[in-house]
């Protein structure tokens, strides 16, 4: 059965100090789900390539809860590929995504399951407070989300990170959706199916720092706005075409002006500014075809998706994760499968 198997998928990257904080906090809870609901409870760490403890903390998780399963990459891929590859893992049951940071709560995960057996396929976690954070990141956060809602036809709620529960079938269709470049909070969207929002309030890093600085949050943004709209295209093309008529426009009043008042041969801060308009007009529209372009060249590569160094299943998991899908082949699974890793 299904039904009754919910597995905690928790991606880390050098997050060594936050772990032995979270995991007891994720035991509690899927104690009680056991008691309270006669719901099996697995985890399942995603090792993202860290350079810290990360690992061998996971180890001495694992070593202590056989149902811990671990999975580590062969180097940082980031956090979108690394969710991936676990999500791709769990071949069972239902998946609730939690960050290793310990800012969303793993205590309300029975509210989550409470939802999915109502019938929902993604309970997704919308943040009212987002307390630890700046006031900078709250603002730009929040504008995000809303400028996303305006450009894309894909649904992604407002507020809402990577914390939420996903059923079986939601999960496979998931994985049918391999691209590269990916931006999972529109994935989740784009899958659809019957969804609901659990409002919560966001806490503080229970240890350590945030990975993601302004120029991270940036380049994030510019992957979602790319992966789930063409808008930016469309704006380069109606600035090309208003450009282009207000150059005509121009054009023709400096002719009339000759014509009427004769050439002085005057006007050269007007055309330094034209040109400099004009020029920098044309690069930002070349930028937002490159940013395109790029994306097509990486997706025609067709790499796979992450690389897998260990796989160390939990007891009644799988020997082998289904991570085929990610380029793994199986030779070289197998191979991983049995291996201790650094």
């Amino acid at each position: 059965m299904t039904a009754d198997l919910l597995t905690i998928v928790v991606a880390a990257w050098n997050e060594a100090e936050a772990l032995p904080k979270l995991h007891p906090r994720i035991s509690a809870v899927l104690d009680g789900l056991r008691g309270d609901q006669g719901l099996r409870g697995r985890v399942l760490y995603v090792d993202d390539g860290s350079t810290d403890g990360t690992w061998q903390v996971m180890r001495e998780i694992a070593a202590a809860d056989p149902r811990v399963s671990l999975l580590r990459l062969s180097r940082n891929f980031g956090k979108e590929l690394a969710l991936t590859a676990g999500l791709d893992a769990v071949t069972e049951g239902a998946a609730l995504i939690l960050d290793a940071d310990g800012q969303d709560p793993p205590e309300l995960a029975p509210e989550f399951v409470a939802r999915w057996r109502e019938g929902y396929d993604d309970v997704y976690g919308t943040r009212t407070v987002r307390e630890g954070e700046g006031w900078l990141k709250r603002a730009s956060a929040h504008g995000f989300y809303r400028v996303m809602q305006r450009l894309s036809k894909t649904p992604i709620p407002v507020d809402t990170g990577d914390y939420r529960l996903l059923s079986p079938r939601a999960l496979a269709a998931l994985r049918q959706l391999r691209e590269r470049h990916r931006f999972m909070k529109g994935l989740f969207g784009w899958v659809g199916f019957n969804r609901i929002a659990i409002a919560y309030e966001r806490q503080p890093r229970s240890a350590g720092r945030s990975k993601y600085n302004l120029w991270k949050l940036w380049n994030f943004a510019l992957e979602g706005v790319t992966s789930f709209s063409t808008a930016p295209l469309r704006v380069a093309t109606y600035a090309g075409l208003a450009t282009a008529l207000l150059a005509f426009g121009y054009g023709v009043w400096i002719v009339a002006n000759a014509l009427l008042y004769g050439d002085a041969v005057q006007g050269w801060p007007t055309m330094m500014a034209v040109i400099l308009f004009l020029g920098g007009t044309q690069l930002m529209a070349l930028g937002f075809i490159g940013e395109y372009l790029g994306r097509l060249y990486l997706e025609s590569k067709q790499r796979p998706l992450y690389l897998v160094d260990t796989w160390l299943p939990a007891e009644g998991v799988q020997s082998e994760a289904t991570l085929s899908r990610g380029g793994v082949h199986d030779a070289y699974r197998q191979a991983s499968a049995g291996g201790e890793g650094a």
